[in-house]
């Protein structure tokens, strides 16, 4: 009997310790003439009272160029001050705040997607900002640029796990055995 309680706790403990994911992926994408960038997103798994997930990672290209890295919450993106980014992403219309992520090149160049909720239609842009980077939105070089886009994201469904479902099976198995081994000698 006292292998059988052992058992159930150690099986208790271990289903209890084991957390559900907390991040999801989504496959991203936004296009227009000159523009093609793609990539994955990580976001956390839990929507804030707006309906939307922060980014906290960002991989894929941009015109041929590698995404080196997010840009921080609550930041500009350099040449685009003060213009911040909040890094969120819904899954349903719009799927970017006015505020939108950011994120930086390979080729040192920033990019702030975002979604333009003041015009008329409302619609995705591109804010597009390469060296050297003046201070203010309202002085672009020759370089950078604000152009519609065409966005979308899409979280990538992931089978569920059965992590917990074969650690139980197991430890159903293994009880047994031990029951059986206890009382057949």
């Amino acid at each position: 009997m006292k292998n059988l309680t052992l058992i159930w706790i150690t099986l208790i403990t271990v289903l209890g310790i084991m957390q559900p994911a907390s991040a999801l992926m989504w496959n991203w994408s936004y296009s227009a003439p000159g523009i093609d960038a793609s990539g994955t997103l990580t976001t956390n798994d839990n929507l804030d009272a707006s309906g939307y997930y922060l980014i906290t990672e960002i991989t894929g290209m941009r015109n041929g160029e590698t995404i080196t890295g997010l840009q921080p919450t609550a930041t500009s993106i350099p040449g685009n001050e003060p213009f911040i980014v909040d890094n969120l992403i819904s899954p349903d219309f719009p799927q970017l705040t006015g505020h939108g992520f950011g994120y930086e090149t390979s080729e040192g160049n920033f990019v702030n997607p975002f979604f333009a909720s003041f015009l008329n239609p409302p619609s995705y842009f591109e804010v597009f900002s390469a060296p050297p980077f003046i201070p203010g939105f309202e002085n672009l070089g020759p370089e950078d640029s604000e152009l519609p886009i065409s966005f979308s994201a899409t979280p990538i469904t992931v089978p569920e796990t059965s992590s917990k479902l074969s650690l139980l099976t197991i430890g159903i198995v293994g009880a047994v055995s031990i029951l059986k081994r206890n009382y057949l000698s």
